[in-house]
């Protein structure tokens, strides 16, 4: 069984709220509790924080908190829409989607909500930011119209923008490998979706595990040698893991149907 913590969402007590998982136990419990909308967590790299997004305040901001407890603050203050946030390697930056600028783009800030700057400038819906391991580039997928997204990379800077998938289909939720070697996505290009691999060049794009109906949103372990999706076998969504070596994917452990969004933090 793989070591670490997942953060999840979960319906599981009446509305979306924000759980940890304690993988070698295989017990959760709730970090959030809230009547509005908790979602879209994002562990630190060592496991003490918890970036995610809420409504709480009359529209979608990125909040922060311990994961033993304590109180929540909010990062953004913005009347527009702040979502998907995902923590830099060394934790010193959060990366999120908002719509502050008109169509969503990805921006950075500091952890603490200050020196906030804008990466993409597409002017198209820009959403699921995914930092390199190394922290110097950020993969996000791009909203291209007619039913069209794809996975694009930038550097922290905002500069240096690629393209790295080229289909008429769904290509979202990137998620680079603890290595720096691949990046996990899911794509609807065959029909249904599907969890693929890709080197982080945009080439080698195959699809990986099965069992989990239709994965999406991947987190790596820590070591790269597990996949946790959202998968939608059996009577909804709950959390699925893979072992890269081509097991097919198992539901874990302490999850339930209902559970989305993993995020993998030693």
């Amino acid at each position: 069984m793989p070591t670490g913590r997942i953060a999840f969402s979960s319906q599981r007590d009446g509305n979306w709220e924000i759980y940890l998982l304690e993988t070698a136990s295989e017990t959760a419990r709730r970090l959030t509790n809230d009547p509005a909308t908790d979602a879209q967590p994002s562990l630190s790299p060592d496991g003490s924080r918890l970036a995610f997004t809420s409504d709480r305040d009359g529209n979608y901001e990125i909040y922060v908190m311990d994961t033993e407890g304590g109180a929540v603050q909010r990062l953004t203050h913005d009347v527009a829409a702040d979502g998907y946030p995902a923590w830099s390697p060394d934790g010193s930056r959060i990366a999120f989607a908002s719509n502050r600028d008109g169509a969503s783009q990805i921006y950075v800030m500091d952890v603490d909500g200050s020196r906030v700057t804008r990466l993409t400038r597409g002017g198209d819906d820009d959403v699921a930011p995914a930092w390199s391991p190394e922290g110097l580039n950020v993969a996000f997928a791009r909203d291209l119209g007619g039913g069209n997204r794809e996975i694009y990379v930038i550097d922290n800077a905002g500069q240096g923008e690629t393209r790295l998938t080229n289909d008429p289909a769904v290509d979202s939720s990137p998620a680079w490998s603890p290595d720096g070697a691949h990046i996990a996505f899911a794509s609807d290009r065959h029909g249904s979706i599907e969890l693929y691999l890709m080197a982080t060049d945009g080439t080698g794009q195959v699809p990986v595990a099965s069992g989990a109906g239709e994965p999406a949103a991947a987190a790596w372990s820590p070591d790269g040698a597990w996949l946790a999706v959202t998968g939608t076998a059996g009577p909804g969504a709950a959390i699925f893991i893979a072992a890269m070596d081509g097991a097919a994917l198992t539901r874990l452990g302490g999850t339930a149907p209902g559970d989305a969004d993993p995020s993998w933090s030693r």
